[in-house]
């Protein structure tokens, strides 16, 4: 029996029923004989970046979610563009890793799902390749106007899109076995 993976997701939206929750839970269901995906809640109560407070007295919210980035087999970030833009928190939540290299060589997923989305995911895809999560560029996918295509049942409705994102899947999933170590 192959090992379930553990991942983080991480929605780039902090309203409660955003698109970018629907599309996760959407995820979840059709990798649930894969993965065990948890949903990371506290993008809101990290504190602002601040590379004077990166040290070892550094708030118990930013080690918790570096912990729980090191726990996880992968990341998967689903995230709104706002204003051209990455989310301001959800950068923020990314700066808190960059000197002590979380993401480094992490199976890392990114949709951006928006109105637009070229311009934030852009954005993000730098960032992330940046600090070296693993197989970035092959491991990303842009869904413009993603409300029409994902519904309140958590179901992607259009068949271009869900076939994009279980081949992103099948991507995630074989990039996370080639990196398991074995002993």
């Amino acid at each position: 029996m192959q090992n379930r993976k553990k991942i983080l997701a991480i929605c780039g939206s902090t309203r409660t029923n955003s698109t970018n929750h629907r599309l996760i839970n959407a995820i979840a269901e059709l990798s649930k004989d894969s993965f065990d995906i948890d949903l990371y809640g506290g993008l809101t109560q990290l504190p602002q970046f601040n590379p004077d407070d990166d040290n070892e007295h550094v708030s118990k919210e930013v080690v918790g979610f570096r912990q729980l980035l090191n726990k996880a087999d992968g990341v998967i970030i689903c995230t709104p563009e706002y204003a051209h833009g990455v989310p301001g928190s959800l950068k923020n939540a990314i700066d808190w890793t960059v000197g002590t290299s979380e993401f480094w060589q992490k199976p890392t997923m990114l949709i951006t799902a928006s109105t637009d989305g070229k311009y934030g995911h852009q954005s993000l895809l730098e960032t992330l390749h940046v600090i070296e999560a693993k197989n970035i560029h092959h491991l990303q996918l842009l869904i413009s106007f993603a409300s029409t295509k994902v519904n309140e049942d958590n179901k992607i409705t259009d068949m271009t899109t869900l076939n994009e994102t279980k081949k992103l899947l099948e991507r995630f999933e074989q990039t996370m076995n080639a990196n398991m170590k074995v002993e």
